[in-house]
Formats: structure tokens, sequence, C-alpha cells
């Protein structure tokens, strides 16, 4: 039965926190919205959702990914308490709310204000901590201030997101009009003092109630931060602050064991594979170049044709994947939507009145194509970006992940059963946020699967 239970606020961050809980030896399962926590009719019809409740309790961690980061706030808000309440049904006792090592937010919300109801809901009363730094995706704090390799948060290509543009860096500044609580800072002299001196440090009287941005430059940082707060009902933070958790069959003598909590490939090599990119962020843009010097074949989404005929201009894509494995299963179609800023510009500009922006279009489409093309056969499919993942996600209903084979900091395979055409369909999933990823992701990620 499971004892942590995790809430993230888009897929790719689901994806990115369990990955990094499977290597620290936790048997975990990612279910998608809180539905899919809820407990199939008495005596089961040996369904999906049986298949689900059992990977549940078989679970030592349980990732409840959600679609909240850029939602309406009151949206967030309840979608975090029902998968709050979902997890403790299922026997979680303590939690954590995973955002992204960015920060990604407004100054009304998404962060503080789920982070408040959690603790409303969880009658706590202490200090919680807020640890955005991943150092192993160039995330990391120092007197507050957050860094993306190196860069303050403001001069990183952050500071263009199109749905959360990041202009500042200091991450008590950032929180604070988002939350009912005080919010405090722990230095990184602090930390390096140790567990129980930042224990300490975290009990003291002036803190309790607030949120307490804890620096954190390095693994052992984190490390310190996650053995000090082992008695915190709910923790808040990156995929980062897991490194720093031991899964329940580690010891001291033993190291965790991500091998054993891995779950094998639902595909075999050769099968037909896809790449599909809705993010625009640069480390993306960099990889879709890369891919298409490469060879892969591409396609880029034309915007005014699926405004003027979306189902037309989706079978047209379709097709051209379709015709990509004819030829030859061994480079995967790219359907991306996004290659250089001109694009940006020009497919994020506003939409004709009545019709459909273009990021929404983005995200309808390729989720469209991956409905298609999984019930044409593809069993291997790469996602770029956090809200195209979760459409994508939703299109092929599934409803749960289990974690396979890492492919890069913060980026792994998953295992899925997913429903189209009335049919299930065994399919392996990479969700890859738009920042995270090498160069080369497009075209190496598939030699990670057995």
């Amino acid at each position: 039965m499971p004892t942590l239970g995790a809430i993230a606020d888009d897929f790719t961050g689901a994806t990115d926190l369990a990955t990094t809980l499977v290597a620290r030896g936790f048997r975990t399962v990612v279910t998608v919205g809180p539905a899919s926590l809820v407990p199939p009719p008495a005596g089961g019809g040996g369904g999906e959702e049986d298949a689900v409740a059992r990977a549940v309790l078989d679970a030592d961690a349980v990732v409840v990914a959600l679609k909240s980061r850029s939602a309406p706030v009151e949206e967030a808000v309840g979608d975090s308490l029902a998968a709050l309440e979902g997890l403790r049904a299922a026997g979680c006792t303590r939690f954590y709310f995973k955002y992204c090592s960015t920060f990604d937010s407004t100054p009304q919300g998404n962060i503080g204000p789920v982070t408040d109801v959690l603790l409303d809901a969880l009658g706590a009363t202490g200090p919680t901590v807020v640890v955005p730094s991943f150092p192993a995706t160039g995330r990391t704090v120092a007197d507050g201030l957050l860094y993306v390799h190196g860069e303050p948060l403001e001069r990183s290509p952050m500071r263009h997101h199109p749905l959360t543009p990041m202009r500042d860096s200091d991450v008590v500044r950032l929180l604070s009009p988002q939350t009912r609580r005080p919010v405090a800072l722990v230095a990184l002299g602090k930390v390096r003092e140790g567990e129980a001196a930042l224990r300490d440090a975290l009990n003291a009287p002036e803190l309790s109630g607030s949120l307490v941005v804890v620096d954190a430059v390095t693994e052992e940082d984190l490390g310190a931060i996650a053995a000090a707060t082992a008695d915190h009902p709910l923790v808040t933070g990156a995929a980062g602050l897991a490194v720093g958790l031991r899964g329940p069959r580690a010891t001291a003598a033993a190291a965790p064991d991500p091998d054993a909590a891995r779950a094998p490939a639902a595909s075999r090599p050769g099968d037909p594979a896809l790449v599909l990119s809705g993010s625009a962020s640069s480390a993306t843009r960099a990889q879709v170049a890369h891919a298409r010097d490469a060879g892969l074949p591409s396609r880029k989404l034309d915007l005014d044709a699926l405004r003027a005929d979306f189902e037309a201009a989706v079978e047209d894509l379709v097709a051209f994947a379709r015709s990509c494995w004819e030829e030859s299963t061994d480079r995967p179609p790219l359907l991306y939507a996004v290659a250089d800023p001109a694009d940006l510009e020009t497919g994020d500009g506003d939409a004709a009145p009545g019709g459909v922006p273009a990021s929404a279009l983005v995200e309808k489409a390729l989720a469209a194509c991956a409905k298609r093309l999984v019930a044409a056969g593809a069993r291997r499919v790469l996602v770029a970006g956090g809200e195209t993942s979760g459409a994508v996600v939703t299109a092929l209903a599934v409803r749960a992940l289990a974690i396979g084979a890492p492919i890069a900091p913060g980026v792994t395979w998953a295992s899925a059963r997913s429903r189209v055409d009335g049919r299930e369909h065994e399919v392996d999933l990479a969700l890859k946020s738009g920042n995270f990823g090498s160069t080369d992701i497009f075209t190496e990620a598939w030699s990670t699967l057995a």
C-alpha cells in the first residue's frame, strides 16, 4: 500500500517526479487525474479500473498527474483537493506538491493557492518547505534567487514563456502575492550545517505556519532538506527534492535499487514510433532542428490549414506519418508546431474572432494525431511540452503510467494502456517538459527501450 502521495501540476512533471522516486527505490505509479484514484465498484470487473486500483495498492508512491499549472485558480485548487482526497483514501500519509523547477506561475497562482488549500485540508500548522531546485537539470536556488544553468530565471528563456513568463528570480517575492501565509527564506549556509541544524531552524517559532523557501545548489543540499523534513505532512517543490528520499526497502546498508522498481517496456524494437512536439521552448526548438538535420522525417503543423479544415489537415498529418512507417520504422516521424521564434510569433498571434487560439489548436491537433496513429499502430510515442502531453494522454484515454527506462534527467519512458477506437493498446510514452532533454533526444531516446 502506498504511503507517499504526490500531486503534480502537469503531466510531464508527474513523470519527472515519478522517475526520481523510482531511482530512489519507490515502486511508483502515475495516475491520470483524481478520478483514476476512485476505487472500482465492489466485486470489480476485471477492466482498466481494476488494473489501476491494483497498481495503486502495489505501489509505494502514487503521483496524480493534473493539468492544473495554467488552469484557472479555482479549477487548480478543486482538482488538487480531489487528488489529495483520493491519495488519502488509497492509504497515503505523507504528501508532495510537485511544480516546475522554474516555478512557472503568475502573481495570482497557482502554486500559492494550491499549497494553502492542501495545508488547510491536512490541518498542518508547522512550516512547509518550498524547494524548486533540481541541480540535475540546472535549476538551483541561492539566496532565494532561482537560477537556470547559472543564469537568473529572469534572464533565462523562461522570461518569454507564452503562458507564465518568468521575469523575477526571487522566489520569496514570486510566492508572497499568491499565498495567505508568511513567506520566509532559509539560506544555504544553514542547509550546509546539516540535517539537525536545518530541522531546528525550520522549527523556530517565528516560522510556524510559514512557507519557507530553502536554498539548494547540490544534491547533497537536497538530501539534507529531505531528511530535515521527514516528519512534515506536506513538502512542495520540483522533482529534485525527491533525490533525498529513500524507498521503503532501502536501508543504511543497501542503496535503492531502481531496476527493481522500473516497469518493463510495453513495445518491441521495430514497433512504429512517433514524436509529437507542441512546445515552443528554446530547448525543444533546438531538438526539432537537430532531428530535422539528422534526417528524421518531419512535418510542421499548418495552423491556417487546421483552422480552415481541421479534419482534413489532421488526416494529412496522419497520412504523412503512416507513409514514413511504410518506408522505415527506424526513423520516427516528427510532427511539430514550432521550429524557430518566427513560428512562435506567428503561431501565437490572435485567432480570428470566434476561432481557436494557436496554443489550443496545437494541443487539439497533436492529440487527434496521437489518437489516430496509436489506433493505426504507433507503440512508441515521445511528446514534447507539458500542455501537449496532457492533451495527448487525455486523448489516448490513459488512466495510469508505469515508469520504465530513464532517458534524461526529468524524462523517462512509461508504459500505459491506451483505449482508442474501442480497443486497448499497450504503448510506451515519454512525456518531456519543453525545457528538458539533450539536443539529440528525438533521435536517441529510442535506444533506452529494450
